[in-house]
């Protein structure tokens, strides 16, 4: 499927998608969870990317991080690998590449889609069958936004912030949101923007960052770019030009067929015609010449 080349511009939230190679697991153990996390933090006070979001699961991981430097999220992913990957490979005595070669992100429209992402990603262990509430399953953020438990590694979305004035009642506001199902359409919508590496959100908020960075955010329509439209008399113009070229062309080769000697001149006219022979006078009256220009020239006839 193709896809396109990654936004690293400051300041836009991106979900992150990671998942093991050849969708194998990543996580074995506990302790396996609990490295990733302390990398994890790590990493993202390193490059200053602020994570709002974040769900591990068996095989794949899923964060919501917005960075504050150009590139701070895929340095963060690189880091994190890096130092993860030695870890299991040390731990569970493996080599070899544990994560797929590229991580998936597109940028989403904060205010249209930043708390559908925080319900996309902490839902996921429901949708799953893991377990009954986004509360129960233990490797994601949803307890710190549920007010059940706060850690230093997630950093509100002012998004989130907005949905109370103190910490109890926004818990509440996000409680009530996650009760609510997310629409197929929209789960569609998320998985294939960051397959594809595109923008999330609208049409106006797409075209804002494509002029902001001078580059596509969304996939071309398939198929042959349509044709643009000839300006009125623009064909009629060209075939006259076209006529005319040829006939100065014409004229021209036949000029300088006489200063050939007789038998040059015969191969030249032959090479030049193939299987046609003019007639000089007669091709001076159809095409309405006067005088002895072309008269002169000699011709072959069979």
């Amino acid at each position: 499927m193709p896809r396109l080349k990654r936004i690293t511009a400051a300041g836009f939230p991106q979900h992150v998608i990671q998942r093991g190679n050849n969708r194998e697991a990543c996580f074995f153990a506990e302790a396996d969870y609990l490295t990733y996390l302390h990398w994890l933090e790590r990493a993202a006070r390193t490059y200053q990317v602020a994570v709002h979001a974040y769900v591990l699961m068996t095989n794949h991981v899923h964060l919501l991080a917005t960075p504050g430097l150009e590139g701070g999220v895929s340095r963060m992913m690189q880091y994190l690998g890096r130092h993860y990957v030695q870890y299991i490979n040390k731990t569970h005595r493996r080599s070899g590449t544990l994560w797929e070669r590229r991580f998936h992100a597109s940028v989403i429209e904060t205010e249209t889609y930043l708390l559908t992402l925080h319900r996309f990603i902490e839902l996921n262990p429901v949708r799953a069958g893991m377990v009954k509430t986004p509360e129960e399953y233990r490797w994601s953020s949803a307890k710190d936004h549920l007010g059940l438990m706060g850690g230093s590694l997630i950093v509100n979305h002012d998004v989130y912030l907005r949905l109370g004035a103190g910490g109890e009642e926004r818990a509440r506001a996000y409680a009530a949101l996650m009760r609510e199902p997310l629409e197929e359409r929209a789960l569609l919508q998320i998985r294939d923007a960051a397959r594809q590496g595109c923008a999330l959100g609208s049409d106006e908020f797409k075209d804002q960052i494509e002029i902001q960075l001078g580059r596509r955010v969304r996939l071309a329509r398939p198929g042959r770019k349509p044709k643009q439209a000839d300006p009125p008399g623009f064909r009629q113009a060209l075939s006259a030009a076209a006529r005319a070229g040829a006939r100065r062309l014409i004229l021209t080769l036949l000029s300088l067929v006489p200063l050939l000697p007789r038998k040059e001149a015969r191969r030249a006219e032959g090479g030049l015609f193939g299987k046609f022979r003019f007639d000089a006078d007669s091709f001076s009256k159809r095409r309405g010449f006067s005088g002895g220009d072309v008269s002169s020239v000699p011709t072959s006839r069979s």
